[in-house]
């Protein structure tokens, strides 16, 4: 079971590196808005903490339109000096009666991990596909510790990753 005690994830001593000037921008969802607005919160929090501060944040409908904003707002930064060094996405979806749950998290699954293979930056997978409001608690400062806070951290340690792959300019 992926409990916070399982990872290493929150030693931020290590692997982040250059970040306090970093553009992230979070794209959350309207749906389940109490849930989403504590893992803008805890990623907000945390995001303060390292020095940097999101750049932005774009609200959707819900997560099956993360994807399509994210791709939108690249397209149209991607040569500005404002541009996004990651993409952080959050939203919740909540298992209901009727298969759409599926559908939904495949589609929000399967946009992010195109966006991480076609983008030359990182969009961070902070959408809790989860069965009940429990399970949803859990995941916001719970036994499974706070998704929001664990998507800014791996969005610094991505930029700071990317960053190492530049070529030094010391001579």
């Amino acid at each position: 079971m992926a409990e916070i005690g399982n990872s290493n994830l929150l030693q931020t001593g290590t692997g982040i590196l250059n970040t306090k000037d970093a553009c992230v921008v979070i794209v959350r969802t309207q749906w389940n808005a109490a849930i989403v607005d504590a893992l803008e919160s805890g990623c907000r929090r945390t995001l303060e903490q390292a020095g940097t501060k999101p750049c932005k944040v774009i609200n959707v409908p819900g997560a099956f339109e993360i994807p399509f904003a994210i791709k939108a707002y690249w397209d149209v930064h991607k040569y500005m000096d404002d541009r996004p060094q990651a993409f952080i996405a959050l939203g919740c979806v909540l298992r209901g009666d009727t298969p759409h749950f599926d559908y939904v998290c495949k589609a929000v699954t399967d946009g992010i991990l195109q966006l991480n293979l076609t983008m030359p930056i990182p969009t961070i997978f902070g959408v809790l596909t989860v069965d009940n409001q429990q399970q949803a608690d859990e995941r916001i400062g719970g036994r499974h510790g706070h998704k929001g806070e664990e998507a800014a951290i791996t969005a610094l340690k991505m930029i700071s990753l990317i960053n190492s792959f530049k070529p030094s300019t010391a001579p």
